[in-house]
């Protein structure tokens, strides 16, 4: 028994050993980051921006639409119109974080759009104005420059490319104002699109982000930069979106130089495979962008696609999900000849197109959707984005934007709206949206079915 008894212990000796040496083998995948020295050493990198923004009153009565006819309305509108306009000032909160020794620092597009003053306070207190020195709308990023008279410590940015769902996080920002804090947590997902533009590709984390944090980082467990938290879930807990850090490096120089992003442009737009699409389209799987309207003398028209046409690549690169073209095609070279590979009635074919220049606001030839004759934008919805709007309902057209002073805010649009109806004709897809609104020209009256909350209700607008 005693010699059975010893041979066993050296078996649970020699077993525990093992496991040592297996956990040694591998440390960084089961240590954790040590967040008391990287918050010392990152925090001086991060700034809380805040933003003062002069507002006009409009003045127009802000009154649910209602089928019964209200006696006092035109008195309350007669009587508001009449009072003195006094603007009003609004401020807002946020974050960034340094790039460069002499000053550059990274935030949110919306953190400091329409700002008429923008201060950046520092770690160590120290407040300055800021200047813009380039936007992106479209990627939901800004570069402002402050002069310090001094060289300012640095974030390092990463490669977004290299993460990891699983691997450790650090956001550092100004969450309700409230300067400087740290948070930690995970990588939840990569690739995320959540309805917020045609250049979706998120990190989402479950380390805390709220508001305030727009425009701050999301560091590694190196301390280097792989995001940009931009977004959240509204009444979610530990759900937030950060950009990849490499979209920015990309967008950068051009924001450095010239102050805004040019853009490759196809002239098309799309809709992603469903297995049922797929199978009448004789295609295998479900990979692929489907072309479901190509835009007169635009770059894709010059080059023979057409509506049916399923892009399988773009320039070498194959495309598993529609979301991942507007990318490519973004980055690509204005002028470039690219080839691109279809599969046409069911017969892989290639073409090669010239990719032109995505227009930007203002200008004179920009690539409009339908709805910027009104100021609103409307999407599809998806499953995350009722999430974040809070929404019941997740198929359909909801508006996510109504430009200040436009008609549609005057007709009385709000942001998540659901269009169920243009005219008599239903609504299900931006497609129909689209199509419908196109058949309407200046002077006309377009009467909109839509549902707010648990309501339905009507509007009517005209083209001006």
């Amino acid at each position: 028994m005693k010699l059975s008894s010893l041979r066993f212990f050296k078996e649970i000796v020699f077993a525990a050993c093992l496991a040592v040496l297996a956990v040694g083998e591998s440390p960084a995948k089961v240590l954790t980051p040590d967040f008391v020295d990287l918050a010392e050493k990152l925090k001086p990198t991060v700034v809380n921006i805040s933003t003062t923004k002069t507002l006009t009153p409009q003045f127009r009565m802000r009154r649910q639409p209602s089928p019964f006819p209200d006696p006092f309305q035109d008195f309350f509108e007669h009587f508001f119109e009449e009072m003195p306009r006094r603007p009003q000032r609004e401020r807002s909160l946020g974050s960034g974080f340094i790039i460069s020794k002499q000053g550059f620092i990274i935030t949110n597009n919306h953190v400091i759009a329409g700002a008429d003053e923008i201060k950046v306070r520092l770690s160590d207190g120290r407040e300055f104005k800021a200047e813009v020195k380039g936007s992106d709308e479209k990627l939901d990023l800004a570069l402002i420059k402050i002069d310090a008279k001094e060289n300012l410590p640095v974030a390092e940015l990463g490669d977004s490319a290299q993460i990891k769902v699983g691997e450790w996080v650090m956001a550092i920002g100004n969450p309700f104002g409230l300067a400087q804090t740290v948070t930690a947590g995970i990588v939840s997902a990569t690739g995320r699109v959540i309805g917020s533009g045609p250049y979706d590709d998120f990190i989402q984390t479950d380390a805390s982000i709220n508001p305030g944090n727009s425009g701050g980082p999301l560091f590694n467990a190196e301390g280097k930069v792989i995001g940009i938290n931009t977004a959240i879930v509204a009444g979610g807990q530990g759900i937030g979106f950060a950009i990849p850090v490499n979209m920015a490096k990309d967008v950068l120089p051009q924001l450095e130089e010239k102050g805004k992003v040019t853009r490759g442009w196809l002239g098309v737009t799309m809709q992603p495979m469903s297995p049922e699409l797929a199978k009448s389209f004789g295609l295998e799987g479900e990979k692929g962008a489907l072309i479901t309207d190509v835009v007169k003398d635009g770059p894709a028209a010059n080059a023979g696609l057409r509506s049916g046409d399923i892009i399988l690549e773009f320039d070498g690169k194959k495309i598993n999900e529609m979301s991942e073209l507007p990318r490519l095609v973004a980055a690509e070279p204005i002028g470039k000849a690219v080839k691109i590979k279809v599969l046409r009635e069911g017969k892989p074919r290639e073409f090669t197109v010239s990719v032109g220049r995505l227009a930007e606001s203002g200008d004179e030839n920009n690539q409009k959707t339908a709805g910027d004759a009104f100021g609103l934008s409307a999407r599809e919805l998806t499953k995350d984005l009722a999430a974040r709007l809070g929404l019941k309902e997740s198929r359909g057209v909801v508006v996510t934007g109504v430009k200040q002073g436009s008609i549609a805010e005057l007709g009385g649009f709000q942001s998540g709206d659901i269009i169920l109806e243009i005219g008599d004709k239903a609504v299900a897809t931006v497609m129909d949206y689209e199509k419908l609104i196109k058949e309407y020209g200046k002077g006309d009256v377009v009467r909109f079915l839509l549902r707010r909350g648990d309501s339905n209700y009507y509007l009517a607008l005209r083209i001006e």
